[in-house]
């Protein structure tokens, strides 16, 4: 296949992807180059609030808003690690600016400043990433294992988890239900 950069794409899971982390998931790449690709799912939240995430890394905070934003499963790599995207990019410790856009953050002090009430205006919160060596993305690729598209921010930011999956399958002009599970070449 030839070469291709995904960054700041949507990676759809089409309905035949058997591997469980992945299924019924849109994940956002965050990073594609010739090393592999970094990216994080949108759209699987876990049993797990900001403000009990920020409590079990000792961050204070006040606000009784974070109760009720959720943490999200971002990969099977590295779960036990926190990784933040966020609008606007920012300055932080460790981010790596994905586009002139977002941002995605690991270290601590963007959670103190969510926790003060001073972080970004709109972030997703997950645990874990998804990760694949050279050239496996688009090995995936080539087996229809993805359906890709431009991101779009409101997707991530603005919707409901639920709408997220939807809301990319729009941008291409695809009703997700309408997809096969079976992969067909012309």
């Amino acid at each position: 296949m030839a070469s291709v950069n995904l960054t700041d794409h949507f990676l759809i899971a089409m309905p035949n992807m058997v591997d469980p982390h992945f299924s019924r998931t849109l994940t956002y790449v965050c990073e594609h180059n010739d090393q592999g690709a970094l990216g994080l799912v949108v759209n699987r939240p876990i049993d797990m609030s900001l403000s009990a995430l920020l409590a079990q890394v000792s961050v204070a905070h006040t606000a009784p808003t974070l109760q009720k934003v959720p943490v999200h499963f971002g990969g099977p790599v590295q779960v036990d690690r926190g990784f933040v995207l966020h609008q606007p990019v920012g300055e932080w410790q460790s981010t790596l600016a994905v586009n002139g856009r977002i941002g995605l953050t690991t270290s601590k002090d963007i959670l103190v400043a969510v926790g003060n009430g001073a972080g970004p205006s709109r972030l997703l919160v997950t645990l874990g990433y998804a990760g694949w060596a050279p050239g496996q993305l688009e090995n995936e690729l080539s087996q229809n294992a993805w359906l890709t598209v431009q991101a779009a921010p409101e997707v991530i930011f603005d919707l409901p988890c639920e709408e997220r999956l939807p809301a990319a399958m729009q941008l291409l002009g695809i009703d997700f239900a309408s997809l096969s599970e079976q992969a067909g070449h012309a």
